[in-house]
């Protein structure tokens, strides 16, 4: 009860949306071009942009799509390893007073 979901165009589907209504569950989606806009249509770009921007950074800055794990576990402390290296480059350039604080380039040798 009381649980937001955020999906894109490919949940639009009304089984899905009667069986996550029956759950206490609200899903937030954009809807197709030729229907009425959906309730909260217009907080998805924000936070659309907010998600695409996270997925790039951990895909092509952390490289996690090479992560080299065999495990579970492996790719859960490998995925940390690379968010803590991550947070602790943007303290110390923000703490350096860095033109750009987000990047991990000078650290890549």
């Amino acid at each position: 009860p009381g649980l937001l979901l955020i999906a894109d165009k490919g949940y639009i589907s009304a089984e899905l949306d009667d069986y996550l209504h029956r759950r206490g569950a609200d899903l937030l989606r954009p809807s197709l071009r030729h229907r009425a806009p959906r309730p909260g249509q217009g907080l998805l770009a924000p936070i659309r942009q907010l998600i695409e921007s996270v997925y790039d950074t951990l895909k092509g800055q952390l490289d996690l799509e090479l992560h080299g794990a065999r495990t579970l576990t492996g790719v859960a402390t490998r995925v940390a390893q690379r968010i803590l290296a991550l947070t602790a480059a943007i303290w110390h350039n923000r703490a350096t007073g860095q033109p750009i604080t987000r990047s991990l380039i000078a650290y890549d040798h």
